[in-house]
Protein backbone atom coordinates (compact mmCIF):
# COMPACT_ATOMS: atom_id res chain seq x y z
CA UNK A 1 0.00 0.00 0.00
CA UNK A 2 1.50 3.09 -1.54
CA UNK A 3 0.76 6.58 0.68
CA UNK A 4 -0.37 9.69 -1.67
CA UNK A 5 1.69 12.39 -0.68
CA UNK A 6 -1.20 14.90 0.55
CA UNK A 7 -1.31 12.17 3.45
CA UNK A 8 1.65 13.62 5.17
CA UNK A 9 0.84 14.34 8.75
CA UNK A 10 -1.55 11.69 9.39
CA UNK A 11 -1.18 9.27 11.88
CA UNK A 12 -0.45 5.41 11.07
CA UNK A 13 -3.40 4.18 12.87
CA UNK A 14 -5.65 6.59 11.37
CA UNK A 15 -4.83 5.80 7.62
CA UNK A 16 -4.49 1.73 8.39
CA UNK A 17 -8.16 2.54 9.41
CA UNK A 18 -9.38 4.34 6.59
CA UNK A 19 -7.55 1.88 4.42
CA UNK A 20 -8.52 -1.41 6.01
CA UNK A 21 -12.62 -1.14 7.17
CA UNK A 22 -13.03 -4.46 7.53
CA UNK A 23 -10.61 -4.92 10.81
CA UNK A 24 -11.36 -2.99 13.97
CA UNK A 25 -8.63 -0.03 14.90
CA UNK A 26 -7.76 -2.30 18.52
CA UNK A 27 -6.79 -4.95 16.32
CA UNK A 28 -5.02 -2.77 13.40
CA UNK A 29 -3.00 -1.99 16.72
CA UNK A 30 -2.51 -4.53 17.88
CA UNK A 31 -1.05 -5.24 14.48
CA UNK A 32 1.07 -2.56 14.29
CA UNK A 33 2.31 -3.11 18.15
CA UNK A 34 3.38 -6.85 17.04
CA UNK A 35 5.78 -5.56 14.74
CA UNK A 36 3.08 -6.89 11.73
CA UNK A 37 3.25 -3.35 9.96
CA UNK A 38 5.96 -2.09 8.36
CA UNK A 39 6.19 1.70 6.55
CA UNK A 40 9.31 1.41 4.33
CA UNK A 41 10.88 -1.65 5.49
CA UNK A 42 10.64 -0.57 8.96
CA UNK A 43 8.95 -1.56 11.80
CA UNK A 44 6.87 1.52 13.98
CA UNK A 45 4.22 3.05 16.22
CA UNK A 46 0.57 3.46 15.66
CA UNK A 47 0.70 7.04 16.29
CA UNK A 48 3.67 7.37 13.84
CA UNK A 49 3.22 10.36 11.23
CA UNK A 50 3.76 9.66 7.81
CA UNK A 51 5.49 12.00 5.43
CA UNK A 52 3.53 10.82 2.17
CA UNK A 53 4.94 8.85 -0.27
CA UNK A 54 5.53 5.39 1.72
CA UNK A 55 5.23 2.12 1.10
CA UNK A 56 3.18 0.37 4.03
CA UNK A 57 2.98 -3.51 4.41
CA UNK A 58 0.96 -5.13 6.72
CA UNK A 59 0.97 -8.63 7.59
CA UNK A 60 -2.23 -10.31 8.60
CA UNK A 61 -1.92 -11.99 12.04
CA UNK A 62 -4.51 -14.66 13.80
CA UNK A 63 -6.40 -13.07 16.40
CA UNK A 64 -6.43 -14.99 19.94
CA UNK A 65 -10.38 -14.91 19.96
CA UNK A 66 -10.18 -17.26 16.73
CA UNK A 67 -9.60 -20.23 18.94
CA UNK A 68 -11.88 -19.43 21.45
CA UNK A 69 -14.10 -22.43 20.25
CA UNK A 70 -11.68 -24.85 19.56
CA UNK A 71 -10.97 -28.46 20.86
CA UNK A 72 -8.20 -28.76 23.39
CA UNK A 73 -6.80 -31.97 25.28
CA UNK A 74 -7.50 -30.13 29.07
CA UNK A 75 -7.50 -32.77 31.42
CA UNK A 76 -11.01 -32.64 33.04
CA UNK A 77 -12.24 -34.40 35.93
CA UNK A 78 -15.56 -35.80 35.02
CA UNK A 79 -17.77 -37.02 38.37
CA UNK A 80 -20.82 -38.41 36.32
CA UNK A 81 -21.80 -38.18 32.90
CA UNK A 82 -25.02 -39.64 30.69
CA UNK A 83 -26.39 -38.51 27.42
CA UNK A 84 -28.11 -35.49 28.80
CA UNK A 85 -25.82 -34.07 31.42
CA UNK A 86 -21.60 -33.88 32.25
CA UNK A 87 -20.75 -32.81 35.75
CA UNK A 88 -17.44 -31.78 36.26
CA UNK A 89 -15.24 -31.02 39.21
CA UNK A 90 -13.61 -27.56 37.85
CA UNK A 91 -10.14 -27.18 39.17
CA UNK A 92 -8.91 -23.93 40.37
CA UNK A 93 -7.22 -21.29 38.07
CA UNK A 94 -9.31 -23.27 34.98
CA UNK A 95 -11.65 -20.31 33.43
CA UNK A 96 -14.89 -21.20 32.37
CA UNK A 97 -15.93 -19.88 29.21
CA UNK A 98 -13.28 -18.02 27.06
CA UNK A 99 -13.33 -13.99 26.86
CA UNK A 100 -10.53 -11.30 26.65
CA UNK A 101 -7.37 -12.40 28.01
CA UNK A 102 -8.55 -16.33 28.14
CA UNK A 103 -9.67 -16.49 24.54
CA UNK A 104 -7.76 -20.52 25.12
CA UNK A 105 -7.20 -23.02 27.70
CA UNK A 106 -10.83 -22.98 29.01
CA UNK A 107 -13.24 -25.54 30.47
CA UNK A 108 -14.76 -25.02 27.32
CA UNK A 109 -12.12 -25.64 24.96
CA UNK A 110 -11.83 -28.95 27.01
CA UNK A 111 -15.19 -30.15 26.97
CA UNK A 112 -15.40 -29.82 23.21
CA UNK A 113 -12.07 -31.76 22.75
CA UNK A 114 -14.21 -34.88 24.46
CA UNK A 115 -17.42 -34.27 24.03
CA UNK A 116 -17.00 -32.04 19.84
CA UNK A 117 -21.24 -32.31 19.72
CA UNK A 118 -21.42 -29.76 22.32
CA UNK A 119 -20.23 -27.41 19.25
CA UNK A 120 -24.03 -27.61 18.69
CA UNK A 121 -25.38 -25.73 21.19
CA UNK A 122 -24.76 -22.20 22.87
CA UNK A 123 -22.01 -22.10 25.22
CA UNK A 124 -21.31 -25.74 24.16
CA UNK A 125 -23.58 -26.78 27.02
CA UNK A 126 -22.24 -24.37 29.85
CA UNK A 127 -25.43 -23.10 31.94
CA UNK A 128 -23.23 -21.80 35.19
CA UNK A 129 -19.79 -20.90 35.74
CA UNK A 130 -17.17 -20.79 38.37
CA UNK A 131 -14.71 -18.40 39.15
CA UNK A 132 -11.61 -18.78 37.61
CA UNK A 133 -10.07 -19.80 40.84
CA UNK A 134 -12.85 -21.45 42.55
CA UNK A 135 -12.94 -25.02 42.72
CA UNK A 136 -15.72 -27.62 42.57
CA UNK A 137 -19.09 -29.22 41.07
CA UNK A 138 -20.67 -27.83 37.36
CA UNK A 139 -23.16 -29.36 35.47
CA UNK A 140 -23.23 -28.99 31.49
CA UNK A 141 -25.90 -30.25 29.18
CA UNK A 142 -25.13 -32.56 26.16
CA UNK A 143 -28.59 -31.77 24.58
CA UNK A 144 -30.85 -28.46 23.73
CA UNK A 145 -33.67 -29.96 25.79
CA UNK A 146 -31.23 -30.47 28.43
CA UNK A 147 -30.11 -27.12 28.42
CA UNK A 148 -33.21 -25.46 28.61
CA UNK A 149 -33.84 -27.54 31.87
CA UNK A 150 -30.89 -26.70 33.19
CA UNK A 151 -31.54 -22.95 32.72
CA UNK A 152 -35.26 -22.88 33.85
CA UNK A 153 -33.97 -25.26 37.39
CA UNK A 154 -31.54 -22.30 37.65
CA UNK A 155 -33.88 -19.40 36.43
CA UNK A 156 -36.46 -21.40 39.54
CA UNK A 157 -33.96 -21.38 42.13
CA UNK A 158 -34.13 -25.23 42.36
CA UNK A 159 -30.44 -26.35 41.92
CA UNK A 160 -29.33 -27.12 44.97
CA UNK A 161 -24.95 -25.21 44.64
CA UNK A 162 -23.37 -25.84 48.16
CA UNK A 163 -19.91 -24.59 49.04
CA UNK A 164 -17.68 -24.65 51.33
CA UNK A 165 -15.62 -20.99 52.02
CA UNK A 166 -13.10 -20.24 54.62
CA UNK A 167 -13.00 -16.89 56.05
CA UNK A 168 -11.67 -14.65 58.33
CA UNK A 169 -13.25 -13.26 61.15
CA UNK A 170 -15.79 -14.48 63.93
CA UNK A 171 -18.28 -15.42 61.80
CA UNK A 172 -22.15 -16.18 63.29
CA UNK A 173 -23.37 -19.88 63.80
CA UNK A 174 -25.76 -19.02 60.74
CA UNK A 175 -27.10 -16.11 58.79
CA UNK A 176 -28.58 -14.77 55.25
CA UNK A 177 -27.16 -12.17 53.08
CA UNK A 178 -29.96 -9.92 51.24
CA UNK A 179 -27.71 -7.29 49.11
CA UNK A 180 -27.74 -6.50 45.33
CA UNK A 181 -24.65 -7.31 43.42
CA UNK A 182 -23.36 -5.28 41.06
CA UNK A 183 -20.57 -3.67 39.16
CA UNK A 184 -18.34 -1.61 41.56
CA UNK A 185 -18.52 2.10 40.68
CA UNK A 186 -14.87 2.75 41.70
CA UNK A 187 -13.29 -0.45 40.48
CA UNK A 188 -14.80 -1.89 37.37
CA UNK A 189 -12.86 -5.04 37.83
CA UNK A 190 -14.81 -5.70 40.84
CA UNK A 191 -18.27 -6.28 42.18
CA UNK A 192 -20.18 -4.74 45.09
CA UNK A 193 -22.73 -5.31 47.82
CA UNK A 194 -25.38 -3.24 47.81
CA UNK A 195 -25.58 -1.28 44.65
CA UNK A 196 -28.05 0.60 43.42
CA UNK A 197 -27.97 -1.16 39.85
CA UNK A 198 -27.46 -4.28 41.03
CA UNK A 199 -29.12 -7.43 40.81
CA UNK A 200 -30.89 -9.02 43.88
CA UNK A 201 -28.71 -11.58 45.60
CA UNK A 202 -29.47 -14.28 48.75
CA UNK A 203 -26.58 -15.91 50.24
CA UNK A 204 -27.63 -18.23 53.18
CA UNK A 205 -24.51 -19.43 55.08
CA UNK A 206 -23.78 -21.57 58.18
CA UNK A 207 -20.85 -21.89 60.95
CA UNK A 208 -19.46 -25.57 60.19
CA UNK A 209 -15.87 -25.01 62.25
CA UNK A 210 -14.06 -21.98 63.82
CA UNK A 211 -11.00 -21.75 65.05
CA UNK A 212 -7.66 -19.08 64.27
CA UNK A 213 -4.36 -18.62 62.09
CA UNK A 214 -1.83 -16.70 64.14
CA UNK A 215 -4.48 -15.86 66.69
CA UNK A 216 -6.74 -14.08 64.28
CA UNK A 217 -9.91 -15.83 64.17
CA UNK A 218 -11.02 -17.68 61.23
CA UNK A 219 -14.28 -20.04 60.37
CA UNK A 220 -15.17 -22.38 58.07
CA UNK A 221 -18.34 -21.91 56.48
CA UNK A 222 -21.83 -23.44 54.25
CA UNK A 223 -22.98 -21.47 51.74
CA UNK A 224 -26.23 -21.54 49.70
CA UNK A 225 -26.87 -19.91 46.60
CA UNK A 226 -30.30 -18.79 46.33
CA UNK A 227 -29.02 -16.47 43.13
CA UNK A 228 -26.27 -16.69 41.08
CA UNK A 229 -24.78 -13.70 40.86
CA UNK A 230 -20.95 -12.73 39.60
CA UNK A 231 -18.58 -13.37 42.97
CA UNK A 232 -21.85 -13.16 44.59
CA UNK A 233 -20.42 -15.41 47.73
CA UNK A 234 -16.88 -13.52 47.74
CA UNK A 235 -18.69 -9.97 47.66
CA UNK A 236 -21.67 -10.87 50.15
CA UNK A 237 -19.12 -12.75 52.87
CA UNK A 238 -16.69 -9.11 52.45
CA UNK A 239 -19.65 -7.01 53.15
CA UNK A 240 -20.23 -8.58 56.83
CA UNK A 241 -16.83 -8.56 57.65
CA UNK A 242 -15.13 -12.34 56.88
CA UNK A 243 -13.52 -12.17 53.56
CA UNK A 244 -12.37 -15.38 52.16
CA UNK A 245 -8.70 -16.53 53.26
CA UNK A 246 -6.66 -15.98 50.46
CA UNK A 247 -9.01 -13.96 47.96
CA UNK A 248 -6.84 -11.52 46.02
CA UNK A 249 -9.79 -8.77 45.17
CA UNK A 250 -12.08 -9.10 47.87
CA UNK A 251 -9.41 -9.20 50.95
CA UNK A 252 -9.64 -6.15 53.33
CA UNK A 253 -6.28 -5.14 55.12
CA UNK A 254 -7.65 -6.48 58.47
CA UNK A 255 -6.13 -8.89 59.93
CA UNK A 256 -2.82 -8.57 58.66
CA UNK A 257 -1.86 -11.65 58.92
CA UNK A 258 -3.19 -12.70 55.26
CA UNK A 259 -0.95 -11.44 54.07
CA UNK A 260 1.62 -14.39 55.60
CA UNK A 261 -1.14 -16.81 54.92
CA UNK A 262 0.38 -19.40 52.34
CA UNK A 263 -2.65 -19.30 50.20
CA UNK A 264 -2.96 -17.60 47.28
CA UNK A 265 -6.78 -17.81 46.00
CA UNK A 266 -10.26 -17.63 47.51
CA UNK A 267 -10.82 -20.30 49.93
CA UNK A 268 -14.01 -20.91 48.53
CA UNK A 269 -14.98 -25.22 46.79
CA UNK A 270 -18.41 -25.96 45.23
CA UNK A 271 -18.70 -29.21 47.42
CA UNK A 272 -22.25 -30.54 47.05
CA UNK A 273 -24.83 -30.09 43.61
CA UNK A 274 -28.38 -31.08 43.65
CA UNK A 275 -31.03 -30.79 40.26
CA UNK A 276 -33.44 -32.74 38.86
CA UNK A 277 -32.15 -35.20 35.97
CA UNK A 278 -33.28 -33.22 32.67
CA UNK A 279 -34.92 -36.31 31.60
CA UNK A 280 -35.66 -39.18 34.30
CA UNK A 281 -36.74 -36.37 36.52
CA UNK A 282 -34.79 -37.94 39.18
CA UNK A 283 -33.42 -35.77 41.95
CA UNK A 284 -29.74 -36.05 41.74
CA UNK A 285 -27.02 -35.09 44.36
CA UNK A 286 -23.10 -34.84 43.54
CA UNK A 287 -20.18 -34.38 47.04
CA UNK A 288 -16.70 -33.62 45.91
CA UNK A 289 -14.18 -32.92 48.64
CA UNK A 290 -12.24 -29.81 48.08
CA UNK A 291 -8.70 -30.13 45.99
CA UNK A 292 -5.21 -30.94 47.40
CA UNK A 293 -4.35 -27.05 47.90
CA UNK A 294 -7.02 -26.51 50.40
CA UNK A 295 -6.83 -29.90 52.00
CA UNK A 296 -3.26 -28.76 52.27
CA UNK A 297 -4.04 -25.55 54.06
CA UNK A 298 -6.30 -27.37 56.79
CA UNK A 299 -3.08 -28.24 59.18
CA UNK A 300 -1.79 -24.65 59.58
CA UNK A 301 -5.62 -23.82 60.60
CA UNK A 302 -6.64 -24.66 64.26
CA UNK A 303 -9.99 -25.32 63.26
CA UNK A 304 -12.63 -27.19 65.87
CA UNK A 305 -15.85 -28.58 64.56
CA UNK A 306 -19.01 -27.40 65.46
CA UNK A 307 -21.64 -29.93 66.42
CA UNK A 308 -23.44 -30.67 63.38
CA UNK A 309 -24.34 -34.51 62.88
CA UNK A 310 -25.68 -34.36 59.46
CA UNK A 311 -21.91 -33.05 58.03
CA UNK A 312 -19.89 -35.14 60.02
CA UNK A 313 -19.24 -37.60 57.26
CA UNK A 314 -17.64 -34.53 55.21
CA UNK A 315 -15.86 -32.74 57.84
CA UNK A 316 -14.37 -36.63 59.36
CA UNK A 317 -13.34 -37.30 55.49
CA UNK A 318 -11.67 -33.38 55.52
CA UNK A 319 -10.34 -34.11 58.80
CA UNK A 320 -8.79 -37.43 57.81
CA UNK A 321 -7.17 -35.68 54.99
CA UNK A 322 -5.14 -32.98 56.75
CA UNK A 323 -4.27 -35.52 59.13
CA UNK A 324 -3.16 -37.67 56.42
Amino acid sequence: MDIPLEMAGERLDKVLAGSLPDYSRNRLKSWVEAGAVMVDGRVTKARYLLRGGESIKVFPQEMPEQYAFSPENIPLDIVYEDESIIVINKPPGLVVHPAAGNWSGTLLNGLLFYFPELKQLPRAGIVHRLDKDTSGLMVVARTAQAQTSLVRQLQERTVGRRYLAWVWGEAPSQGKVLASVGRDQRDRLKMAAGSPQGKPAATLFRRLAKGSFLESPVALLECRLETGRTHQIRVHLESLGFPLLGDPVYRKKTPGVSKTLPFERQALHAYALTLQHPTSNALMTWFRLPPQDLLELMPQIDLSLDNLPQEQALLSSIQNERQS
